[in-house]
C-alpha cells in the first residue's frame, strides 16, 4: 500500500483497489412446508469482496470493504489519528507522525482539545458519502446504512524527547506488569469487578514484534495493552470487539413498553463512540496510575525507611511494615485487590479475606496503614483507599515475593 500511496500521492480520492474471496452474509430461497410460504432466508456464504483504499479530506486514509452479493454489508476502517492530522493541518499546527503515532505536536493541549471534540455527526455524513461512492447499488433498494461499531481502540500516548529515556524504564515496566497485574486488576482497569460467574478468558500476554515489545491484558473481547512504539512513544491502548461489554447510565425501554434509568450496556451504533471514548480514557488513566508506582528507584530508600521504620503519633508507637512478614504481606496484598481501587474498602471487607482477624485487630491494622500514609480516609465515611505510596509498597512487596523469594526457594 505504501507503493500505491507513493505513486498516487497524498491527495484526496481513491488510492488503490484490492479483491479477495471471503465469507459474507447472504440469502438463500427457503420453503416452509408447514406454512406453505417461500421466502429468502439469511445465510452465510462466500463472495468476491473489493477493498477500496481512499484518502478522505476529513477521515484521512482508510478503506471500505464491499461485498458483491446482497445485502452489501459494508465494513469501513478509519483511524482517529488521521482525523487529528487533517485538523492540525487546517489549524496550521506543526506536527510529525511515525506510522499512526505523533512523535511531535507544536501544541499538545490544542491537539487534545481537537480529539475531545471530534464530531460523530460529521463522521456519519462521511460514511454515507463513502457508501454512496463505493457501493452505489444500495440506493436501488431504497435503503440507508445503519453504522455500528465492530471494533474500537483508544490510545493514550506518552511521547519522549529521546529514545534512551523510554528504553531506560520500559523493560522494567513490562517485567513488573507481568508479575503484578492479576485478573482483578485487569477487571478494574476496564471498569468491571471480577464476578465468580464470569466464564470468559482473562490473562496477560507478552510478545516481541518488529515495532517493539508489547504486554496485553485481556478480559473476554476487551483488552488493555502497553507497548513502546518505535522505542520513542509509550502507548496505553484499550480495545474492544464488543462495545456492550461497557455499561453506562441511560434510559432503557423494556418489553412491556415501560422505560427506566439504569446502568445498561452501550449501544453498538456509532453515536456510542462519544461515551466509549470517555470510558476508554478512564481505563487508560487507571492503568497509567497503576504502572506509575512501578519505578521507585529515585527515592526508593527514603520511601522504604518511611514505611519500615517505627513511627510515633499521639504518644503511641507504631511498628513499621516488614516485607518479609507473612502477616504484613497478606494485609498489603488484600488492600491492593482490584475491586477496592474503585470502591474503596472497610473493616468488614478486609475481615472477609482475613477470617482469623477480629474487627478490633483489623481496626488497629487500618489505623497503622493510615499512620504510615499507605491509605487515606474518604471524607467522613469509614471507607479507605490506597495512596500512591501504598500502591508502590504493595507492588514492591508482590514483586519481591514473585521475582525474588519464590524463585530463590524453588530448588
Amino acid at each position: 500500500m505504501k507503493k500505491a500511496l507513493d505513486k498516487t500521492g497524498r491527495n484526496s480520492g481513491l488510492v488503490h483497489i484490492l479483491s479477495a474471496m471471503e465469507s459474507c452474509g447472504s440469502y438463500r430461497p427457503w420453503h416452509d412446508k408447514q406454512s406453505g410460504k417461500t421466502y429468502l432466508k439469511g445465510s452465510q456464504s462466500k463472495c468476491l469482496h473489493y477493498y477500496f483504499y481512499f484518502i478522505d479530506p476529513y477521515l484521512g486514509f482508510g478503506y471500505v470493504r464491499v461485498p458483491t452479493w446482497c445485502p452489501f454489508k459494508l465494513q469501513v476502517y478509519i483511524n482517529g489519528h488521521n482525523i487529528l492530522a487533517n485538523e492540525l493541518k487546517k489549524e496550521g499546527i506543526n506536527h510529525s507522525m511515525i506510522d499512526n503515532a505523533f512523535d511531535y505536536i507544536e501544541d499538545f493541549d490544542k491537539a487534545q482539545q481537537i480529539c475531545d471534540n471530534i464530531d460523530i455527526k460529521k463522521i456519519h455524513k462521511r460514511l454515507d458519502e463513502l457508501a454512496k461512492t463505493y457501493c452505489p447499488v444500495h440506493s436501488s433498494f431504497n435503503q440507508v446504512y445503519h453504522w455500528s461499531i465492530m471494533q474500537a481502540e483508544y490510545a493514550t500516548d506518552i511521547v519522549f524527547k529521546d529514545q534512551k529515556y523510554l528504553q531506560s524504564i520500559y523493560s522494567e515496566l513490562v517485567s513488573t506488569a507481568i508479575h503484578t497485574v492479576k485478573p482483578d486488576n485487569i477487571a478494574t482497569f476496564l471498569g468491571h469487578k471480577v464476578d465468580p460467574r464470569y466464564q470468559g478468558e482473562m490473562g496477560n500476554n507478552y510478545n516481541i514484534r518488529i515495532q517493539g515489545s508489547r504486554i496485553k491484558h485481556t478480559m473476554g473481547k476487551s483488552s488493555i495493552k502497553m507497548y513502546d512504539k518505535f522505542s520513542k512513544i509509550l502507548r496505553i491502548e484499550t480495545t474492544t470487539n464488543d462495545v456492550t461489554f461497557f455499561k453506562h447510565y441511560r434510559e432503557v425501554e423494556h418489553r412491556d413498553g415501560t422505560k427506566s434509568m439504569k446502568f445498561a450496556p452501550l449501544k453498538k451504533n456509532i453515536y456510542s463512540l462519544t461515551l466509549l471514548c470517555l470510558l476508554f480514557k478512564a481505563a487508560n488513566k487507571r492503568y497509567l496510575e497503576f504502572i506509575s508506582a512501578f519505578d521507585t528507584k529515585e527515592a526508593g530508600r527514603k520511601r522504604l525507611d518511611k514505611v519500615t521504620k517505627p513511627k510515633q503519633k499521639n504518644n503511641r508507637n507504631y511498628k513499621g511494615f516488614n516485607l518479609f512478614s507473612d502477616q504484613d504481606i497478606v494485609l498489603l496484598l488484600t488492600v491492593l485487590r482490584g475491586e477496592y481501587n474503585i470502591s474503596g474498602f472497610r473493616n468488614k471487607d478486609i475481615r472477609k479475606w482475613l477470617p482469623n482477624f477480629n474487627s478490633a485487630k483489623i481496626s488497629r491494622l487500618i489505623k497503622r496503614l493510615n499512620v504510615f500514609g499507605l491509605i487515606k480516609k474518604a471524607g467522613k465515611t469509614y471507607k479507605y483507599y490506597l495512596t500512591k505510596l501504598g500502591k508502590e509498597l504493595v507492588i514492591t512487596a508482590q514483586r519481591l515475593k514473585e521475582t525474588v523469594l519464590i524463585p530463590s526457594l524453588n530448588y
